[in-house]
């Protein structure tokens, strides 16, 4: 089997997954998420997968990216992010035309789409929205493939390809939220976590991930209630867990002054504050009123965005995340950067299914300058494309010697989640927290920061 294989084909297979009623400051999850499984196949039949956001916008890029890729180098990664910068972004001609798009998980190679209009700059959970972040966002999916089929071929994992482990468990952070009991309307799919709404529900919650999953850390998603009122569930949390490090993530949602405020109450028990406020200026004037550290996800999630926020001294962790920086080894970069200039790593998560939490986990393993636990979503994702979910022992998982990514995709689950997107009515093709939380309240609007 060569060493250097060819790219015969790419899949590209949109799904939708279940997702709980977690409540932010922008909305509420949709009863449904989209991601994108992108898969590339070697002329040995050899095959890789990543994963991806799947909203419409990055359905139609991938679509192109897929479609030049037949008859590359899988080794040529460094020309897979040439071709990207290179490709016109494409946006759906319509809710039921989307260009590239496989009508089920066998389908072949994407087909190239038409040019459509740039992402326009637009904050959000996740920062600013350019076409640069979203070609980032795409291109991301397929390095983890090209690299998983890489493994393959070469018997080798993925985290070997990088450089090798430095360690071999990875850290992983209970990830509380703010959550109704059930989708409004009873839509979804039902579960028995209940609601948490006050500090007796965001312990329990935390209880309940300690006892499964074993985390002996938590973050707190935040900008949902009132500050005192989350004031009052970290202090509620540190009670309950004497020592654990917490965070909390109310999303740009507060005031500088409301984030000092924040900061006096909480800085004893608290590991890092994670954008309180919504700008690199005011997170710089919030770092110089405490020597607790600020993390973002939010202000620096690009390279053209790291020296005015380090300059600044807006932030002292930065959360990475290989989707939005462009692959995993973009995020090997960063990592470089910030151990220059001194600043902490942890790391960022969306809602995901395992492929990405793999990724994720060979990404930590290779990262000398990681020092917080990481954040995953995955505990909230019952439904997966995997033959066997990754499991959590003590709060990690651990570091895997398998080729690749060390994942198997379940051909049956794949299908199944794929055939919810074709059956859905185009509600949730798009994840909008905003319009979900109209569906409880029409009069909703996404709130202006400061909120508080």
């Amino acid at each position: 089997m060569p060493q250097d294989p060819t790219i015969d084909t790419v899949r590209l297979t949109p799904v939708l997954i279940a997702d709980p009623p977690l409540l932010n400051t922008q909305g509420v999850h949709q009863p449904y998420t989209p991601r994108l499984i992108v898969e590339v196949v070697t002329e040995d039949g050899v095959s890789g997968v990543g994963e991806t956001y799947g909203d419409a916008r990055y359905l139609g890029a991938a679509a192109s990216l897929a479609a030049a890729l037949p008859g590359r180098r899988v080794t040529d990664l460094n020309g897979l992010h040439r071709l990207a910068a290179l490709l016109p972004l494409a946006e759906p001609n319509g809710p039921d035309d989307h260009p590239g798009t496989p009508k089920g998980p066998a389908a072949g190679p994407a087909v190239s789409p038409a040019a459509g209009p740039a992402v326009s700059p637009a904050a959000g959970l996740r920062g600013a929205s350019t076409p640069g972040k979203l070609r980032r966002s795409v291109v991301s999916a397929f390095e983890v493939a090209l690299l998983d089929a890489l493994g393959r071929t070469t018997g080798l994992p993925v985290h070997a390809l990088l450089g090798g482990k430095v360690r071999d468990t990875v850290e992983y952070s209970g990830y509380l939220f703010y959550r109704w009991a059930a989708h409004p309307g009873g839509s979804g799919e039902p579960d028995d976590w209940g609601a948490a709404l006050d500090p007796a529900g965001i312990v329990a919650q935390a209880r309940r991930l300690a006892d499964r999953y074993g985390f002996a850390s938590f973050k707190l998603k935040g900008g949902v209630l009132p500050p005192d009122e989350e004031i009052a569930a970290v202090r509620a949390l540190a009670d309950a867990f004497p020592g654990a490090p917490l965070r909390l993530d109310p999303n740009g949602a507060w005031s500088v002054a409301t984030s000092l405020r924040v900061v006096r109450e909480l800085a004893d028990v608290l590991e890092y504050l994670e954008d309180p406020a919504a700008t690199v200026g005011e997170m710089a004037e919030v770092a110089a009123g405490t020597p607790l550290p600020l993390a973002t996800n939010m202000c620096v999630t690009a390279f053209e965005e790291i020296p005015e926020a380090f300059a600044r001294g807006a932030v002292r962790v930065v959360l990475c995340d290989h989707h939005y920086w462009g692959g995993l080894r973009a995020t090997g970069e960063l990592a470089a950067i910030c151990r220059t200039y001194g600043v902490a790593l942890s790391m960022h998560s969306n809602t995901h299914l395992g492929i990405s939490l793999a990724a994720m986990t060979h990404a930590a393993a290779v990262l000398p300058g990681l020092q917080h636990a990481c954040d995953t979503h995955y505990p909230w994702q019952t439904e997966d494309v995997l033959t066997e979910r990754p499991v959590f022992r003590d709060g990690r998982l651990a570091v895997g010697d398998r080729p690749g990514l060390g994942v198997e995709l379940d051909r049956g689950r794949l299908a199944a989640l794929h055939r919810r997107w074709l059956d859905d009515d185009g509600r949730h093709r798009d994840r909008d927290d905003v319009a979900a939380m109209r569906v409880h309240d029409p009069d909703w609007v996404t709130p202006a920061v400061p909120r508080w």
